[in-house]
């Protein structure tokens, strides 16, 4: 698309003039720009910037307490505060080639902004469904004034089987002393193509919790940052992967700590099934100045395939002495002494191995605060692994 059309479509859905010059500087730099870089995962020759135009409006029940809207509605009613933070604090459009199709080629999307001293006791939930028919160019912003207190919840979805690409971003600023649960369950078809970004900015005594689960079924990649500005910053980000088939995954899952006595914990586990791949790197990065800061991760994979790949890279980058820093990494496949107890009990294979990976996962899973986002997890981890096994008897 050239950027005369881009403009014009643009224009005519009634974008202010700020948006789509956004809109059409991201076009012009996109040609220039590097894919963001996975280590040890080449996705360079996938399909990932069609061309896409139509926009997907997103229905969501209105609340007093706090601002929940659609993005292309809330261009227009809080110009100054899409401004100040929409592709800008958090994210910026030219980091690489598929930030800017993203703010090029911004299809749907989700603002939340939950004022000062607010605390929503019910979690907040949004359900965003792709069809498969169409490129899903999908933004979440989440804004969460100082002292603010919150759980959100996201679901994705597809519906059809058709060959499509999905770009999604989450850009949360977690401002003083606000905190944030953040749970999501991606469950994005097996002819999608994907890249999910989600990345926060935590100020001073601040605190994210990222609860992820990577239930696709189709080739992704995932980059996941959070940075620790505020003195006293505290993120969690626990990550659960599952794949199957000849399906790859290559996820980043980063912290960088600038903020001193700043805290941010990676836990991540994988299962590999099939021909499947996945490959996890955690990164840790303590900034100079980050006196009194904690990096601490694990990255566990356990392949229940000798035809699956599975990398679990741990990086620790260190550029202060006052700090507390360590990792664990593991790439393994079932325990067969497990199995092995467990169907001497009469359990089927089936199941004894369905039971491993639950126990495996089970770390992760009850850290998950949400308990609806645990239930929803579980029953899709079980959805997939079903459906793993049954294409494993079939190849």
């Amino acid at each position: 698309m050239t950027p005369d059309k881009l403009v014009q479509i643009a224009t005519e859905n009634n974008e202010p003039a700020w948006f789509v010059e956004k809109r059409r500087m991201a076009l012009d730099v996109m040609d220039e720009l590097p894919r963001p870089t996975i280590q040890r995962f080449d996705f360079h020759n996938w399909q990932m910037t069609p061309d896409v135009s139509n926009r997907i409006t997103t229905t969501v029940t209105p609340n007093k307490d706090y601002v929940l809207m659609d993005i292309f509605d809330a261009i227009n009613e809080y110009p100054e505060l899409l401004q100040k933070y929409y592709m800008q604090m958090v994210i910026k459009p030219d980091e690489n080639k598929f930030t800017a199709y993203h703010t090029a080629f911004l299809n749907q999307g989700i603002v939340l902004h939950v004022p000062k001293n607010t605390v929503v006791e019910k979690p907040i939930e949004i359900n965003l469904v792709q069809d498969s028919a169409t490129s899903f160019v999908s933004h979440v912003l989440i804004i969460a004034e100082e002292n603010s207190q919150f759980s959100f919840i996201q679901k994705m979805t597809t519906t059809g089987d058709q060959a499509a690409v999905a770009n999604c971003i989450v850009e949360i600023v977690a401002k003083d002393n606000s905190n944030i649960k953040y749970a999501a369950v991606d469950e994005l078809g097996e002819n999608v193509t994907s890249y999910l970004s989600r990345r926060a900015y935590v100020g001073q005594n601040a605190y994210v919790d990222w609860s992820i689960g990577l239930m696709n079924t189709g080739n992704t990649v995932a980059d996941f940052d959070t940075d620790l500005y505020g003195e006293g910053a505290h993120a969690e980000i626990k990550v659960v992967d599952i794949t199957s088939g000849r399906q790859q995954q290559g996820v980043n899952t980063r912290v960088t700590n600038y903020g001193k006595h700043s805290i941010g914990h990676i836990n991540q586990r994988g299962v590999i099934m099939d021909r499947s791949r996945l490959i996890f790197n955690g990164i840790g990065h303590i900034i100079h100045g980050a006196s009194g800061a904690n990096a601490e991760q694990q990255n566990r994979v356990l392949m229940m395939s000798s035809k699956a790949h599975g990398d679990a890279n741990p990086i620790l980058l260190i550029d202060e002495n006052d700090v507390i820093a360590g990792h664990a990494a593991s790439v393994g496949q079932v325990d067969q002494k497990q199995l092995y107890y467990l169907m001497s009990r009469g359990i089927d294979k089936k199941t004894a191995e369905r039971m491993v990976i639950r126990g495996f996962l089970g770390d992760v899973l009850v850290s998950i605060p949400s308990k609806i986002i645990r239930e929803q997890l579980v029953q899709t981890i079980e959805r997939k692994l079903e459906n793993g096994q049954q294409v494993s008897e079939n190849s």
